[in-house]
């Protein structure tokens, strides 16, 4: 094992509040579903699995109830023994209705699956790959994309790095932390299966020089693993993006037109090695995610194991609920987070954080004229131009944009966060690559 001294960066980026005292030290602890679940047929990058059961199914935990469709998508499978209650479309945290199934919870946990120990050496690079497709793995980062897909690159020979993402720059959040000091044999584990797939790849694991304890454990952990170096990484937003993770840990570049693989690079979370390793090893499948519920309006902070398809004010209510009522409600952190208009939605694979805020603190920030300091150009981890890009927005102007290239933004919201004029230029840059992927598309 290799540890990597120096604390590796990339240019630009932000140091908001942290907020991660208040559940750093939670243990995590696993919960029940709630009464009813609801699974979206569509919680991964790609086609929405397509439902294999049928209303008054009975059903078991781990069982296959939407299967994959085309290559780039991903199985969903039950979290709970019960009924099959019926198939809809129900709220999600992006706001809108998506087709999902809906189970009543029988509380039993009754198994549809054997779990047992598979000997790796054994095993083909095909069938590593045929577990992790039937186990349901997603990238659990945020992302979800199926990585079954993304470890199936053209040419395995060109990838030169495997990098275990375990910077967790987004303020509030500690689930991916946990995750390190609690399970950190498993990532390690998830991580050599992966090194199996590709001959001439050596492992990475990158981890913010916040988490001392995690770099300890690693490090111990990893002192006789001469294909895995330890990179301690500098604590800044956002250095868990792939881009700027990349950039810090191997030098390379890469942009919108391009994937990780185009740079000989695979980047996975912490908690889909962790993933990875329990499908492989055990044929188990990915029916819980680990959440962080958190904020000053939180009454009991926790890291929770959540049964994926439980409903999060459930969630909230069975643990102690709101010591005062929150103005906003973020599902994930409050960088790149989505504001939650309910709390009657489901938690899924993705499913990070819940975090409640007694202020709404950008609300209550008046837009004033642009002051032209430079402060976003200083700050944008792409190195692109968002002053300009924000005036293009505000005329709809698809040219300008992408002559700006404006495609290149990453959404990490640093130039929102340190723009003086409190002027919402993530939002517009949002809605212009929606704009400018519609275009191309007609």
């Amino acid at each position: 094992m290799k540890l990597n001294v120096n604390l590796n960066t990339f240019k630009g980026g932000i140091h908001p509040y942290e907020g991660k005292e208040y559940t750093n030290d939670k243990m995590i602890t696993p919960i029940e579903g709630s009464p009813e679940m609801v699974f979206p047929l569509a919680q991964h990058i790609g086609a929405s699995a397509k439902a294999v059961v049928k209303v008054k199914d009975e059903v078991k935990v781990g069982q296959l109830i939407g299967e994959a469709q085309g290559f780039v998508s991903a199985n969903i499978l039950s979290s709970v023994s019960g009924i099959l209650k019926c198939i809809e479309p129900r709220l999600d945290a992006s706001g809108t209705y998506k087709e999902s199934i809906v189970i009543t919870n029988d509380g039993l946990y009754t198994k549809g699956y054997e779990e047992h120990k598979n000997d790796i050496s054994s095993l083909s690079d095909e069938d590593i790959i045929e577990k992790i497709k039937a186990a349901g793995v997603v990238g659990l980062g945020g992302a979800g994309f199926p990585t079954h897909v993304k470890l199936s690159p053209k040419d395995r020979s060109h990838i030169d790095y495997i990098i275990v993402n375990g910077a967790e720059c987004e303020p509030y959040l500690t689930s991916d932390y946990r995750l390190m000091i609690e399970r950190s044999s498993q990532i390690i584990e998830g991580l050599k299966i992966v090194l199996k797939l590709f001959p001439h790849a050596k492992g990475i694991i990158a981890i913010e020089n916040n988490k001392p304890e995690a770099i300890r454990t690693f490090i111990q952990k990893c002192a006789l693993e001469d294909q895995i170096e330890i990179k301690t990484v500098y604590t800044k937003y956002p250095q868990g993006g792939e881009r700027s993770l990349i950039f810090a840990t191997t030098g390379r570049k890469i942009y919108s037109k391009m994937l990780p693989a185009d740079a000989g690079c695979i980047v996975d979370n912490v908690a889909t090695m962790a993933a990875i390793y329990q499908a492989v090893m055990f044929d188990h499948p990915l029916v819980t995610t680990i959440m962080t519920l958190t904020g000053d309006a939180m009454n009991e902070p926790c890291n929770l194991e959540v049964p994926i398809g439980t409903n999060l004010k459930y969630l909230v209510e069975k643990n102690g609920g709101f010591k005062e009522n929150p103005e906003k409600i973020i599902s994930g952190g409050p960088m790149m987070g989505t504001a939650l208009m309910s709390l009657d939605i489901p938690a899924v694979k993705t499913s990070s954080s819940i975090l409640a805020l007694i202020k709404d603190e950008v609300s209550m920030c008046e837009e004033t004229a642009c002051i032209h300091c430079g402060r976003c150009l200083d700050v944008c981890p792409s190195h692109i131009a968002p002053q300009l890009m924000y005036q293009s927005a505000m005329k709809n102007n698809i040219d300008k944009f992408i002559k700006l290239n404006g495609m290149e933004c990453i959404e990490c919201g640093c130039c929102s966060y340190i723009c003086p004029a409190k002027r919402n230029m993530t939002q517009s840059f949002k809605k212009m690559k929606r704009l400018v992927i519609a275009s191309r598309k007609k």
